[in-house]
């Protein structure tokens, strides 16, 4: 075989793994929009629960005694009790040792708080939080677990300094376990939530046969951050009604996702592989609000769009080998590219940009990362001229229909908009403004090159046949 039949072979090799992602994507193309209304529908019930409207059976919101009542199916219970304290209240000043307390409390409020879990109560010595509340997301238990890790290690320094003033200061014990709740709110100004069912009780199982300064969890949370933490078997625990549950201790984060490999610290590897989770949840948001935002006139800038552009550059994207980090950047910027259409289709794209920054640090993104989404968003203006390989990406995903079998219904939706706008007259005058657009196009990607470019030339000859002299 000679070294071009090796290419070609390459090339065929790479075309059907390519072509066969495209159709696993493609499917979740459908179900991400059925996702999206089932979300907009639970968000609604969210709304509906935090501005106490009354009650709707359709909204299936319980309202008891002035309180609401809502079911979330995931959230991570973090049950934490001080030990010790009691003793050393006989050999150290009591009041003392109890603001000492106070200030690791509020300590704790802060850290639960910055890792985006909600303070669920502290009685006497004990402190409960959960993650996942009130907003629902995908993220909570490596949240909760990261959080525990940051009070675990401000406790330590608080001991060693206790320890050099010749004090002793109490220990620490976690609880963790993740599945559903019934989480009450109460308060109209600042609103309180308190949580009930079998994962409070576990978490708190857990937590009472927990060895001193540990951070125990359940085989289910196990389940959910065993690809970022270090989590050793520990024991089998009895449990009414549910039998048996594995527990397991927290050692750190994986040497590979922290610096040094020590496992003190998080590293970018472990960031990115977060934000991955965290973009998932992200794009429900974008898409919800794309769907009741976008004008109705808007056909082919719908949020359908705005998925098929997101599954684009993942594609091309995989073809082109980027980095974790790039197809992050990429995807992020696929959901805002449109996301200014929301107040006209006049600079969008820019306007797309002002809302990423508006929105985007709240949900971990570096200025520089948003520098660059940014950035990314503004190579999607026509006529496209992107600088760097993800402004090619993108750009290529945007236009990506033009080289696809569904070229033509997909053109026809932005005919209908168009037409609507009074933007382009007949369909013999869009058909010829489309021989003029194809016929200037180019995918920019050697990967788009491959998919699209010999459907696009088909295009060509298929449009130009249905034009017609007058």
């Amino acid at each position: 075989m000679n070294l071009i039949e090796k290419d070609i072979k390459k090339y065929k090799d790479k075309i059907i793994v390519l072509n066969e992602r495209i159709e696993v994507l493609n499917k979740l193309n459908n179900e991400l929009a059925e996702q999206n209304r089932e979300l907009r529908e639970e968000n609604d019930n969210n709304n509906e629960l935090l501005s106490f409207l009354p009650h709707n059976a359709k909204k299936q919101i319980n309202m008891k005694g002035g309180r609401s009542s809502l079911r979330y199916k995931m959230v991570t219970v973090l049950y934490s009790e001080v030990k010790g304290f009691a003793k050393l209240s006989e050999v150290r000043d009591t009041e003392a040792l109890i603001d000492e307390l106070d200030d690791f409390f509020i300590q704790f409020d802060e850290v639960v708080e910055s890792h985006n879990i909600q303070k669920v109560r502290s009685i006497g010595d004990s402190y409960m939080s959960a993650g996942g509340i009130p907003q629902k997301n995908r993220t909570n238990p490596i949240e909760v677990i990261k959080a525990a890790l940051v009070m675990q290690e401000y406790l330590k320094k608080m001991q060693t300094e206790s320890k050099k003033n010749n004090r002793k200061i109490w220990n620490l014990t976690f609880g963790v376990h993740s599945g559903p709740v019934t989480a009450m709110v109460s308060g109209k100004r600042r609103k309180s939530y308190d949580i009930k069912g079998d994962t409070v009780n576990i978490a708190s199982r857990i937590e009472s046969a927990c060895e001193i300064g540990e951070i125990s969890i359940s085989d289910i949370t196990y389940e959910l951050v065993k690809e970022f933490f270090v989590c050793e078997y520990s024991s089998k625990m009895p449990v009414k009604y549910k039998g048996d549950i594995s527990v397991y201790q927290i050692k750190g984060f994986r040497p590979e996702l922290s610096l040094g490999g020590k496992g003190k610290v998080a590293n970018e590897k472990f960031n990115t592989r977060f934000q991955t989770i965290k973009f998932e949840d992200l794009n429900d948001y974008v898409l919800d609000r794309l769907e009741r935002e976008l004008p109705k006139h808007l056909y082919y800038h719908d949020f359908k769009h705005t998925i098929d552009v997101t599954i684009g550059v993942e594609i091309i994207g995989s073809g082109e080998m980027v980095s974790d980090e790039e197809m992050v950047l990429l995807k992020t910027a696929a959901l805002f590219h449109d996301f200014g259409q929301i107040k006209g289709a006049y600079e969008h794209e820019a306007r797309g940009c002002v809302i990423a920054r508006e929105v985007l640090p709240e949900w971990g993104y570096s200025e520089e990362q948003i520098t660059e989404i940014t950035e990314i968003i503004m190579a999607t203006k026509l006529p496209p001229k992107p600088k760097n390989l993800l402004q090619k990406i993108i750009c290529d995903a945007d236009l990506d229909y033009l080289g696809r079998r569904d070229m033509v219904p997909v053109s026809d939706t932005l005919y209908r908009e168009l037409k609507v706008q009074g933007i382009i007259g007949s369909f013999n005058d869009w058909n010829k403004l489309q021989i003029k657009f194809l016929s200037m196009h180019q995918f920019f990607t050697d990967t788009a090159k491959m998919l699209r470019q010999i459907n696009k030339e088909k295009q060509i000859n298929r449009i130009k046949a249905l034009i017609t002299n007058d």
